[in-house]
This record gives C-alpha cells, sequence and structure tokens, in this order.
C-alpha cells in the first residue's frame, strides 16, 4: 500500500512539473509601429483553447499585464498582454501615463489597428480557437475594451475593471458583437453616477448583453496591489482592494465559461 501510494504521489508530481506556464516576447506590427506583446500559455493543455488579450493600464504594458496574462494561463487560455502605445513604451509619472492613453483614445479608428492586429497574433495561433477570442482590460485597458465593443469589433466578450465607461462614439444598435462585463470601484471618484446612468442607458438602447458591478468600498485601481504605493507617491485616489480583486476575478471566469462554452 505504501508502494502504491508514493507512485500515486511521484505521478501527480511529475504532472505538475509538466504542466508549465510558458512565456513570449512577440513583435508584430501596425503600420509602420512595431509593438512588442507578451504571450502565455500553459504547454500541458491540449489542442485549441480560447485567447484572451490583455489591455494594460496607463502605465504601459508593464509587469502587471504579464502578470495577468499569466493567471489567465493558469486557467487554460492563451493570453496575450498587448501593447497599445508602440515600441513597448511604459511610463513612471502620471504626466506621461496620461499623454501616452490620451493619444491612444483620441486616435480610436488607430487604436483599433493596434488592437486588431495583437488580436491576429492570437487567432494565428495553432493552440488558440479563432472563434474564441475575448479581452479584458484594466483602467485605461478597460476603456479601450469597452471602445473595441462598441466599435464591433469580432470579440465573444469583454471584461473592463476600473475602466473608463465615456465613449468616443455611442455604441449602436446591432453593431456590438461581444458581450460586456463592467467592474466598477463603488467609490472611484474618476466614474461619476451620471457617467454610470450614461453608460447603462446606452448600452440598453445599442441591445448590448452587458453586466454592470458597482463593488462597494473599492476606489480606482482596486485590482492592482501597487495601487497603494502610486496612490502615495503620486497623491492619486488609488487603492488596492482585495476583496474586490478576487470577486471581480472570480465573476470574469464565470463570465468566460459562459461566452466560451
Amino acid at each position: 500500500m505504501k508502494r502504491l501510494i508514493g507512485f500515486m504521489l511521484c505521478s501527480l508530481l511529475a504532472g505538475t512539473v509538466q504542466a508549465a506556464i510558458k512565456t513570449q516576447t512577440v513583435d508584430y506590427r501596425s503600420g509602420d509601429t512595431v509593438m512588442k506583446g507578451y504571450l502565455a500559455w500553459d504547454d500541458a493543455v491540449k489542442g485549441k483553447r480560447p485567447g484572451v488579450l490583455v489591455v494594460h493600464e496607463w502605465w504601459g504594458q508593464n509587469e502587471y499585464a504579464r502578470h495577468r496574462a499569466r493567471m489567465l494561463a493558469r486557467l487554460g487560455y492563451v493570453a496575450l498582454a498587448v501593447d497599445m502605445y508602440g515600441s513597448g513604451k511604459t511610463a513612471t509619472h502620471p504626466r506621461d501615463a496620461g499623454a501616452f492613453s490620451s493619444a491612444v483614445m483620441k486616435r480610436l479608428p488607430e487604436a483599433q489597428k493596434r488592437f486588431e492586429a495583437a488580436m491576429s497574433v492570437l487567432k494565428a495561433r495553432d493552440d488558440v480557437d479563432p472563434h474564441k477570442i475575448a479581452a479584458i482590460g484594466y483602467c485605461f485597458g478597460g476603456g479601450v475594451v469597452l471602445a473595441m465593443a462598441r466599435r464591433g469589433v469580432d470579440l465573444k466578450g469583454v471584461v473592463s475593471f476600473h475602466g473608463s465607461l465615456g465613449a468616443g462614439a455611442p455604441a449602436q444598435k446591432g453593431k456590438v458583437k461581444a458581450r460586456v462585463l463592467v467592474y466598477n470601484g463603488a467609490e472611484d471618484p474618476f466614474t461619476k453616477p451620471e457617467g454610470i446612468k450614461a453608460f447603462k442607458q446606452e448600452m440598453k438602447a445599442a441591445g448590448v448583453h452587458f453586466k454592470f458591478v458597482n463593488l462597494p468600498g473599492a476606489r480606482h485601481s482596486f485590482t492592482n496591489p501597487d495601487a497603494d504605493k502610486y496612490g502615495k507617491e503620486f497623491g492619486l485616489p488609488l487603492a488596492y482592494n482585495k476583496a474586490a480583486d478576487e470577486k471581480s476575478w472570480k465573476g470574469m471566469k464565470k463570465f468566460f465559461k459562459k461566452i466560451f462554452r
């Protein structure tokens, strides 16, 4: 019996070791601009699986976005942390982050080209089902994925975490293909009640299948453990909220199971 138990434990441990998360940096182009992406996947998962794009906060495609890509890989997806700024640019000061993010959001047709260039990288992989692609975004990235849904990009679903709700152009009835899930901090001073009301009215008018979740006690950037540090350093109303982070991630997992089944 002891020998049998030992064999079973060794087999289990061997399987755990083999189920490694693989990562790879990838260069791709949008027009003349080289974009720097970061792929993550579990090489123990066999066959085609859904792909998920991860759109970064206004700081750029940094370690936080890559961390989320690896978390998605552990759930069995192929994840690509995209580069919306080009050349892998990142910011360490709100002044630069604001300039980078504003430049992208003011040129949504160009932003869509960059987003779809990243999506093409995922779809081209042998281990990705090209008909099952979703996107998640944080802060600036949340606004980006909502904008892409509004513009009719062919996605199964998008999830916005503490993202901007404003629209460059409102969603049009029949144009939005993606299901929409929004997690917002109820104490986020960047999101006003009138903005939430307008967003909900817009989604309903356009016939979008959406869900809006206001998380009690959560402020802006509630998913990022570095939010407290950034908030203190730059005097910004940012704060990590473990309960809101975990609840929103759990909700995202359920959402993906529903849209990908």
